[in-house]
């Protein structure tokens, strides 16, 4: 049976004044290009600058997870030509970026269905997550071939078949399938944030973000910067996290 990540008692995991695990939806490359008469690969390459600075921030902050959703499941319904672009943009920065990692103390991790990729993005995934495995700094995952509903149902039928006993209507409480979920080594976010403009969660992460503090920005993804990421999180702060509880049950559990 697969171990999953253990929240604090009752279910209700520590809020602190910077949120241990931010999840991000990088939208925005396309427009942030058009907007410059300029082709859609400038802004998924501009969008790259965005994630270093986004992890650089993350650690000078004290975010112990940063979890990027860099392709979904339904993007490969997008042209053909941007899906190469964007298969070979992933495998240069796992050729370039990954050692830097390293370096940094920075573990990392890709979650989805890896199949559809080349294989030699498969093994640089591979060499990347083994390289950094004892990495403590901070953990990055990158989300791709990825769905929410994807994961929730592999993680039924995983459960269901380390467990064949189970019968039909015997009760089944939901954290019985956290530690079968794609991110079971993590805590579920904190904070969530989506740039661009939409207001949608897309398929990501769906099990995880149930009572995840959302942040929306108009800022396309390649003009997010440390002062964006400073913004999310100090709207984070200003939001009172109660997971079920009264205003006053929180704030007398801050006191004791």
């Amino acid at each position: 049976m697969p171990k999953a990540y253990v929240s604090s008692t009752h279910g209700i995991p520590d809020s602190g004044s910077v949120p241990r695990h931010v999840a991000i939806i990088m939208d925005g490359n396309g427009r942030w290009a058009k907007q410059r008469l300029m082709p859609r690969v400038a802004g998924h390459r501009k969008g790259v600058e965005s994630v270093r600075a986004t992890v650089r921030a993350s650690i000078q902050r004290g975010v112990e997870y940063l979890t990027l959703f860099a392709f979904s499941s339904e993007n490969w319904r997008r042209p053909q030509d941007e899906v190469s672009i964007l298969m070979d943009l992933f495998l240069r920065a796992l050729e370039q970026e990954v050692a830097k990692m390293h370096d940094n103390e920075i573990r990392f991790k890709v979650v989805g269905d890896l199949t559809r990729f080349p294989a030699r993005i498969r093994e640089l995934i591979a060499a990347g997550e083994s390289l950094t495995a004892r990495n403590t700094k901070l953990t990055l995952t990158i989300a791709a071939n990825y769905g929410g509903r994807q994961d929730i149902a592999q993680a039924a039928q995983r459960y269901f078949a380390d467990h064949p006993d189970r019968v039909a209507g015997a009760a089944l409480p939901p954290h019985a399938f956290d530690p079968y979920l794609a991110m079971s080594y993590a805590p579920e976010p904190d904070l969530f944030i989506r740039t661009g403009g939409e207001q949608r969660i897309s398929n990501f992460l769906l099990w995880q973000l149930a009572y995840t503090e959302l942040y929306f920005t108009d800022l396309l993804w390649p003009d997010f910067d440390a002062a964006a990421f400073d913004a999310a999180i100090e709207s984070y702060r200003s939001r009172e996290r109660r997971f079920g509880r009264t205003s006053e049950q929180v704030q007398s559990a801050q006191r004791a």
